[in-house]
């Protein structure tokens, strides 16, 4: 498993929270996504060989919030 934080525009309350990790954690080989709204940043675990981080940053922009590549 491999973890990484990354940086998220555009995140502000509850609501955004819950929608950038329950779209992660629908990813199949994401085992966790928690977001940290003071950050703004959201941490990631998974797995390399089920999923990548372009799909981690497509799944967050599909949410409808910009990731920091």
């Amino acid at each position: 498993m491999k973890e990484v934080k990354l940086t998220v525009n555009g995140m502000s309350c509850h609501h955004c929270k819950n929608a950038v990790e329950s779209s992660l954690k629908k990813l199949q080989g994401v085992e966790n996504a928690e977001v940290n709204l003071a950050e703004k940043s959201v941490k990631v675990i998974f797995d390399e060989a089920k999923v990548n981080l372009e799909k981690i940053y497509n799944e967050i922009e599909e949410a409808g919030y910009e990731p920091v590549k």
